[in-house]
């Protein structure tokens, strides 16, 4: 397997078993789908980012959908943040209205962070 930059790789017989387990199950994927008894090795591309102003780690799955609206993307899903131990999905992101500069981001869990809008913008990671 190419290994690309930020991929997720096991080469051990019992550690490659047990992420593609993991990764059929997140996926909701059956089990039985890959042939877990002749892993050799797996791999996963991973991607997340380091939002470094607010001191915020975001993970972006494979497939990420949602709804956009204007300064309102809902129904959110393949996004999550990292909160203490804990990574909850991100299910809405809205830019406060009237304008004051800042952005909120709701979650499934309950969980409403608001951060500035700059925090976001391109280059500033």
């Amino acid at each position: 397997m190419a290994e690309k930059e930020g991929a997720i790789i096991k080469k051990d017989h019992q550690e490659g078993m047990q992420m593609a387990v993991s990764l059929l199950e997140e996926f909701g994927l059956p089990l039985g789908l890959l042939p877990l008894a002749d892993i050799i090795e797996v791999g996963f591309n991973k991607v997340e980012l380091n939002f470094k102003m607010i001191s915020k780690l975001v993970s972006y799955g494979t497939e990420i959908t949602d709804y956009v609206e204007k300064k309102r993307i809902k129904k959110l899903k393949g996004v999550k943040a990292k909160e203490l131990m804990l990574w909850p999905p991100v299910s809405k992101i809205s830019v406060v209205d009237p304008p004051t500069g800042k952005i909120q981001f709701k979650s499934l869990a309950g969980i409403t962070k608001t951060f500035p809008v700059e925090a976001f913008a391109c280059g500033k990671k």
